[in-house]
């Protein structure tokens, strides 16, 4: 074997080529951010982010509204469960306040 021949020295510039190519294929499908010729970083970008963060910023508005109103009934549910008042009448207006 000849490790001074010219197969041998095309043979370790296509392995490192090709490693290097692998790896950037890795890195690029898995979302890391991938050098460029000129040595700077190209991040993947999603068309579609900026739209997806502001839908998922009007539900989780939603939602804590939600959480929060949902909050002030349980806590009416339980002053009126705790409270041992035996005024039938107040007891049937709270209930239908939270309706």
């Amino acid at each position: 074997m000849n490790f001074g021949g010219t197969g041998f020295v095309l043979a370790i510039i296509a392995l490192s080529v090709g490693g290097w190519m692998f790896t950037t294929w890795i890195r690029a499908k898995h979302g890391y951010p991938v050098e460029n010729e000129w040595g700077g970083t190209v991040h993947r970008s999603d068309p579609d982010a900026d739209r997806k963060i502001a839908l998922l910023e009007g539900d989780n508005a939603k939602l804590a509204d939600q959480v929060s109103r949902l909050e002030d009934r349980i806590s009416v549910l339980e002053r009126i469960a705790t409270e041992n008042h035996g005024q039938a009448a107040e007891l049937a207006n709270q209930i239908d306040r939270l309706r």
